[in-house]
């Protein structure tokens, strides 16, 4: 294991020039490895997961899903709070920040971007709690695509530009995941579900974020600064396939159930116009019924 992170950190090093000597030693960083291991794994179980629950009750989850999102609302929170001080305190340029001329901010940034990068590996769970109450449906492509990847670029995030013009999307992730997991930990209580109205509006709110870190990612390229461009550029496409699956998602789950509620109300115009022939067929539809059974 040690000489296949060797070698591993040697084609890195090769490819990305060296590391953020910042970062050396953190739990989870020093090898590529345990990121790797862990989205492997997670794919395994995404894979595995819905055949050995095919033929077994789902589980409810409702306390754990609780207190796992209720979590996730808080560290989403801090993260908030302390990426947007942080910003603050380092007098950070919007248009393009590099990752060593914001003093003690910087520190401050790269240590809360690392729990950024953690939780990616606690947000795995969001699927696994889909699996065991036999949700497959919510399992979607764009689903673990985002899951899956997310941990990935973020550990390379952390290794090379930890800080810098690196805060934006995270900042803007944390603030859409307040409000996201807050809805999901509601929604495990089916007495606060009537009072959630603000489920549409968390996807609309991802698709502005995607475009709003495009946007600030764009200036880091039209107006660059010390940061690598090599990053920028790889985010702004990350996003744009981030837009293409959330746009398609909105369409699916938005649009389609509008059309659907409408052809019904349509439906239901036209059996009240013909509501007498509709009764006598129901009527009758009833006595075929009956007689079936006494038979």
């Amino acid at each position: 294991m040690e000489l296949m992170d060797k070698t591993i950190n040697s084609y890195f090093d090769v490819w990305l020039g060296p590391r953020d000597p910042r970062v050396k030693g953190w739990l989870l960083l020093e090898n590529y490895t345990p990121t790797f291991i862990f989205s492997v794994l997670y794919l395994l179980i995404v894979w595995l997961g819905p055949k050995y629950m095919r033929n077994k009750q789902p589980f409810s989850c409702r306390s754990i899903l609780v207190i796992y999102n209720l979590g996730l609302t808080l560290l989403s929170l801090y993260m908030f709070y302390e990426l947007v001080t942080g910003v603050l305190e380092g007098g950070y340029n919007f248009f393009c920040q590099d990752t060593h001329s914001g003093g003690e901010a910087d520190m401050k940034i790269i240590r809360v971007l690392w729990w950024y990068y953690f939780s990616k590996l606690i947000e795995f769970m969001d699927t696994f709690f889909f699996i065991l109450r036999k949700n497959n449906h919510q399992i979607t492509v764009l689903h673990v695509y985002h899951h899956a990847t997310m941990l990935n670029i973020w550990w390379f995030v952390m290794n090379w530009v930890p800080c810098g013009h690196s805060y934006f999307g995270a900042t803007l992730n944390s603030f859409i995941h307040v409000l996201m997991y807050s809805y999901y930990g509601l929604s495990a209580v089916p007495a606060m579900r009537p009072y959630l109205w603000w489920k549409k509006y968390i996807t609309q709110g991802q698709l502005i974020q995607f475009v709003l870190t495009i946007f600030q990612t764009s200036c880091g390229v039209v107006w660059p600064c010390a940061f690598p461009q090599g990053w920028l550029y790889f985010q702004i496409f990350y996003m744009i396939s981030l837009i293409i699956l959330f746009t398609n998602f909105y369409i699916q789950t938005y649009n389609k159930k509008a059309s659907s509620r409408r052809k019904e109300y349509q439906n239901g115009s036209t059996a009240i116009a013909n509501g007498y022939t509709n009764s006598f067929s129901s009527l009758e539809n009833n006595v075929k019924q009956r007689k079936q059974r006494k038979d």
